[in-house]
């Protein structure tokens, strides 16, 4: 039987996105409410979860104390909005990205919850003061940005609209260090967040490198894989600044000028079209085939080494 739970927790929208987060609030022994606006859905999304569950299981790559078949019954379907927030403390919103289609849902919660219940959007570059603007509840409102598969890689943006209150920032991060995820805080609100603005940063670099012949598109990607991605799985820019000298004042003191030099030769914002692209997605195809079948095994691949990763890091010493 599964232990008694901590709570009730609302996904609203059964997506990937929402499926992720029912199963990492289930593993944390969480009562959760999977709330869609059509039976079938539902039920899609309970039985993709109990097979990703069993599999995870048999694999023993489960997250939680609880079993499986426990942690599935702590997740339930639900049709009415009404029903699925009664005795919610953290509604997770999972809705597609569109602004209207989310201010739309926000408004309906808004009317329906109570002072206490913390209200998150799953938003990945839409901004709080767009997605909460005049909400009565703007105090327990914020952006939980999970990064994709949410239930392999840790990390979650906490980014609070200008009057969020600071104790519903600190009660969502508890929350997800909690089911085992590694929430920070951005903040104050900026396009794309921080993981985005990396990530773009690094996607503009690469396609210049690419579109002026500099390095093949493949050995672009293998750059990062076998290179800065294997040290930034463990640590970041910043502390690898500083482990590569005698320290950050040393390393800015030995690299700072080279690194503006070659800072000032960055291009302007690529298009991301024309022959690049035909170049970038041939590379690509050679590799992945961009058919369902062949990009469903190579994501499937991913998972499966996001996995391994995780479970080395959680093997490796303490911080």
């Amino acid at each position: 039987m599964a232990s008694p739970a901590a709570g009730v927790v609302v996904i609203v929208g059964s997506g990937l996105i929402g499926r992720s987060w029912a199963m990492l609030f289930a593993s944390g022994g969480f009562r959760v409410k999977l709330y869609d606006i059509e039976q079938q859905q539902v039920t899609n999304a309970l039985e993709n979860i109990r097979k990703e569950m069993t599999f995870l299981e048999q694999s023993g790559s489960l997250k939680g104390s609880l079993g499986a078949q426990d942690q599935l019954s702590l997740i339930s379907g639900c049709l009415n909005i009404q029903e699925a927030v009664e005795g919610a403390l953290h509604i997770q919103e999972c809705v597609p990205e569109n602004l209207e289609l989310k201010k739309k849902i926000f408004a309906q919660l808004d009317q329906i919850i109570d002072d206490q219940v913390v209200l998150s959007s799953s938003a990945s570059c839409l901004l709080p003061s767009q997605l909460f603007a005049g909400l009565a509840h703007v105090q327990q409102c914020l952006v939980a940005h999970p990064v994709n598969p949410p239930y392999y890689v840790p990390l979650v943006e906490l980014v609070p609209h200008p009057e969020t209150a600071p104790a519903t920032v600190d009660r969502t991060h508890a929350l997800m260090r909690k089911i085992g995820q590694s929430p920070v805080r951005v903040l104050k609100e900026m396009d794309g967040f921080v993981l985005n603005r990396l990530q773009y940063a690094v996607i503009s670099e690469a396609w210049r490198l690419v579109e002026e012949g500099i390095v093949s598109p493949s050995d672009l990607d293998l750059v990062m894989s076998d290179g800065l991605g294997m040290r930034y799985a463990f640590i970041g820019p910043l502390e690898t600044m500083h482990l590569n000298a005698e320290g950050m004042l040393s390393y800015c003191d030995r690299y700072s000028e080279g690194m503006k030099r070659v800072l000032k030769t960055f291009g302007p914002i690529p298009e991301f079209s024309g022959a690049t692209v035909e170049k970038v997605n041939q590379a690509m195809c050679l590799k992945v085939p961009a058919d369902p079948e062949h990009l469903a095994a190579r994501r499937r691949w991913r998972d499966e080494c996001l996995q391994r990763l995780a479970k080395l890091k959680r093997q490796m010493p303490s911080q």
